[in-house]
């Protein structure tokens, strides 16, 4: 037998070795959009990309592909699509990959929000859950959000005595941070590390939380971009800000000894060996990375939240005077406004449900990463894939709702879609394994504010503006809050 002969047999079979193997690494991948070489679809982002990658999936479907530098991702956008990623595949898809700006700020994903799926996760999970965002628990802090929402509506009567404009915007983030700190910190926003900076600190968290950072997509040269975009510094800046806001709270703590029944209590006695966390010995910076959490899911749940349903209120005349109407005919001539009265308002759960159908707080969820090839859809989801859920596209999604744009609560007549989780048409909070536990504490919180403004109030724009100069624009950053505050001139009615 020739050399020759050999050679062609081998050939011929490493042939189809090649040809099979070629065959089976073939993925099937979901449609996207052509990408450029070496940045991938990145320019197609936008300063907005919720809204980007709701226009590119209305031309390549509810489940897309995109590339961002060299990371592979995919998109779901639709509630059939979503529901396969936050619970038909929940454990394959519920882990983080790295990013590398959260990792500063969380302590190395040291939170709950930024973690990889792990033990450890799902140690961190229980703990916060049973400590601190139970119905027992957030029934508890009650009286908190009763005295805050009241020094709150103090300060617009004396504004509307005055003839005054009222940052809305502004008072209720105040008005979320100090029931936070008191509920989660044991201490006032009041002469705090953050009493004077709190605002522009969140908010420039978030956009450090929600950005696309060209670290995490180009390894290389990322770093140096950031560093020239602003980003890095803006990084360090926030985690120096949050830092020494959670060393004062726990310094706190250490010296009152009679601050037993909160969070960080609890982490300090885990900290010593005193409570476990599982197999986990938590360090200090296992205790500020689950501090994160606890500020800023307890923030913009409801600060936020209050502030685009006013927004929307104000620019619907029509809604705002039903609203207001079942209000004050429910609560009628009650000094005292309490959290049960709000099981009998139904127009205004509606109007919630709109607000956060409209704006969901969180357009893009936390990115997450297959933890092995799955299918969804019929397309192929290789391992290590970063996934998008892109909520805003869900809830703006015409085939989903009829007329997505319009403020519409009565949408939600006669329909039992609620916000909790389980109707992934309106997905505000997430769900699956990775929804946001502090959900109940900031709705609490929302409805209970939103009544009181309502029922206290009547509510006129600035001398000179109309309803078509209220801006409906929101910033964008891990939670979308409003780009322009809503100022307003409260008017003092007999029920104030």
């Amino acid at each position: 037998m020739s050399i020759w002969y050999i050679i062609v047999v081998i050939v011929f079979f490493a042939s189809l070795l090649v040809a099979k193997n070629m065959k089976k690494n073939k993925k099937n991948l979901p449609p996207g959009p052509p990408r450029l070489p070496i940045i991938g679809n990145l320019h197609q982002l936008g300063s907005k990309p919720q809204r980007s990658m709701l226009k590119l999936s209305e031309k390549y479907g509810p489940l897309m592909s995109l590339k961002f530098g060299n990371v592979s991702t995919v998109v779901a956008s639709a509630p059939e699509t979503v529901k396969d990623v936050l619970k038909t595949f929940d454990a394959e898809c519920c882990s983080r990959p790295y990013l590398t700006y959260p990792a500063r700020v969380s302590y190395n994903q040291n939170d709950l929000a930024f973690s990889p799926y792990s033990k450890y996760w799902r140690e961190v999970r229980k703990m916060t859950v049973l400590e601190l965002y139970t119905a027992k628990r957030v029934l508890s802090f009650r009286h908190i959000r009763e005295e805050e929402v009241a020094s709150l509506v103090e300060f617009i009567k004396e504004s509307a005595s005055l003839g005054n404009i009222v940052n809305l915007s502004k008072r209720l983030m105040k008005l979320s941070g100090s029931v936070i700190c008191r509920v989660g910190f044991g201490i006032n926003l009041k002469g705090s590390k953050l009493e004077d900076t709190y605002e522009e600190v969140i908010r420039d968290t978030m956009e450090v939380l929600g950005s696309f950072a060209a670290v995490d997509y180009f390894p290389v040269v990322g770093r140096l971009i950031d560093r020239v975009t602003g980003l890095h510094s803006k990084c360090e800046k926030v985690f120096k800000a949050l830092d020494a806001f959670f060393e004062q709270s726990i310094k706190h703590h250490v010296e009152d000894e009679s601050l037993k029944d909160d969070i960080i209590a609890l982490l300090l006695k885990m900290e010593r060996g005193e409570a476990g966390l599982g197999e986990f010995q938590l360090t200090r910076n296992h205790t500020k990375g689950i501090l994160l959490n606890v500020l800023i899911a307890g923030v913009d749940t409801s600060g936020h939240t209050v502030s685009w349903a006013m927004t929307h209120l104000i620019t619907n005349p029509r809604v705002l005077k039903k609203a207001q109407a079942e209000v004050r005919e429910v609560i009628k001539n009650k000094d005292n406004i309490t959290e049960e009265d709000i099981e009998q308002l139904e127009y205004l759960k509606m109007v919630i449900k709109e607000t956060l159908r409209i704006n969901p707080l969180v357009p893009l969820l936390v990115p997450r990463e297959a933890s092995k090839d799955i299918k969804i859809a019929g397309y192929d989801i290789p391992k290590k894939t970063w996934i998008h859920v892109n909520i805003w596209g869900v809830h703006r999604n015409p085939n989903v709702w009829n007329d997505p744009e319009a403020f519409i609560p009565e949408r939600f007549m006669d329909n039992e879609i609620d916000y909790k989780g389980l109707n992934f048409e309106l997905l505000p909070f997430g769900s699956g394994r990775r929804m946001c536990p502090g959900m109940g504490m900031g709705m609490a919180l929302a409805h209970l504010t939103l009544i009181n403004l309502l029922y206290r109030f009547d509510w006129k724009l600035p001398d000179g503006m109309e309803v078509k100069d209220v801006d409906l624009e929101e910033a964008y950053g891990l939670v979308c809050p409003k780009k322009t505050p809503l100022q307003v001139i409260p008017v003092l009615t007999q029920w104030s």
